[in-house]
């Protein structure tokens, strides 16, 4: 599967370099899909109980007409490469023993220039 410490290691720094703040927390997002619902929805309850917050299940649709169910597993937590590359490994783990796919991580700049302006609400 992935190289979880490296696309970590990667993730993290391109977000450093891009001026995100070392020291906020993040909303880290873990994805997990597959087309029968059943089985996802058995994958989410196992990592509820690891203390990650589920988001609910979603239904998508590819370009060549197939679909799958998605949902996300979250944590909000410092940009500590050790503690996210151990949940990734953790996780992924988890989905193969469901026989679900477990498609990484991602988060959100975090920083003074995030493009959200307060002066722009109305």
């Amino acid at each position: 599967m992935e190289n979880w410490q490296e696309f970590t290691d990667d993730t993290i720094n391109a977000l450093l370099e891009d001026g995100s703040d070392p020291d906020a927390e993040y909303t880290i997002e873990h994805h997990f899909y597959h087309p029968d619902f059943a089985k996802l929805e058995k994958v989410a309850v196992e990592v509820f109980k690891l203390g990650f917050e589920v988001t609910d299940a979603e239904e998508v649709e590819f370009e060549d007409g197939g679909s799958a169910w998605v949902f996300d597993a979250i944590r909000e937590q410092s940009l500590d490469a050790a503690n996210i590359t151990a949940d990734a490994i953790k996780l992924e783990q988890l989905a193969q023993k469901f026989g679900v796919e477990y498609d990484g991580w991602g988060t959100y700049f975090e920083g003074e220039d995030d493009g959200y302006d307060e002066d722009d609400e109305e």
